[in-house]
């Protein structure tokens, strides 16, 4: 069955994770900002 909106894992990496996060100056602000509050970036497991 196919979901409507469906979007593949390798885009969403690509526009909303880590590394695309450090490419950018507010990006690399937004993960000290959620490092100091003591958030986890990665999850466990």
């Amino acid at each position: 069955m196919h979901y409507p909106r469906r979007v593949s894992n390798i885009k969403r990496v690509r526009k909303f994770g880590f590394r695309a996060r450090m490419r950018t100056r507010l990006g690399r602000k937004m993960i000290n900002a959620k490092r100091r509050m003591g958030r986890r970036l990665t999850p466990l497991g």
